[in-house]
Parts: C-alpha cells; sequence; structure tokens
C-alpha cells in the first residue's frame, strides 16, 4: 500500500506554514508530525487524523468516515476520511486544521 499522492501533495499544501511539521513513512503511508506528535497520515484511500479522545464522536457520523482500528483494536480520538469526501483543498485543510486543533493538547510518542 502506498500513499496517495494527490492527497499527499493537498495535505503538504495544508501544513505549508506550520514550520514544525514533518514526513515520517509509517502505516504503509506517510505520516506528518507536528512538534513530534502524529498529526494525520496519507494512507491509499484515506486521510488518517488525531482528533480530540473525549470529543471525535461527532465526526463518525460525518460522510466517509470511520473509526480507526489498528492491531484489531478501536483507536480512540482517530479517523480515518475516506478520499471520495476530500475532493477539494478545502475539504482536506478542514480535517487537517481539526487534527492541528487537537496536537498541542496531544502526547508524543515514546522514542
Amino acid at each position: 500500500m502506498a500513499a496517495n499522492s494527490l492527497l499527499l501533495d493537498l495535505v503538504r499544501n495544508s501544513l505549508m506554514q506550520t514550520a514544525t511539521a514533518t514526513e515520517k513513512k509509517m502505516f504503509g503511508g506517510v505520516c506528518f508530525m507536528v512538534d513530534g506528535k502524529m498529526c494525520v497520515c496519507v494512507g491509499d484511500v484515506y486521510l488518517m487524523c488525531r482528533l480530540t479522545p473525549d470529543n471525535y464522536e461527532h465526526e463518525l457520523q460525518l460522510p466517509g468516515v470511520q473509526q480507526m482500528v489498528h492491531g484489531g483494536r478501536l483507536m480512540k480520538g482517530y479517523v480515518y476520511v475516506n478520499e471520495a469526501v476530500l475532493n477539494t483543498q478545502a475539504d482536506v485543510d478542514s480535517w487537517v486544521n481539526k487534527a492541528l486543533g487537537y496536537n498541542p493538547a496531544a502526547w508524543a510518542s515514546k522514542k
């Protein structure tokens, strides 16, 4: 599985002004780390976003959005957004901004 090149370019455009954003190959795609914390990832047909764990359930009601499952475990605060609902730069910007909004409060994984 490779990262969707169109989504990858749209996310890069969204994060151009975020000086601390770096790319890292993870989960079969490309993850964008902001301040050393995973923020958004681009897969083959989805954008994975890290959102506020205590208040992300309403996002799951939106079209094309589902909860992330990793290793058979539901990942609270992580959602997959299907490429079918990411048609414009504004669509991608909206999801990236949601993830950036949570980033300051997010914890960094252990190194």
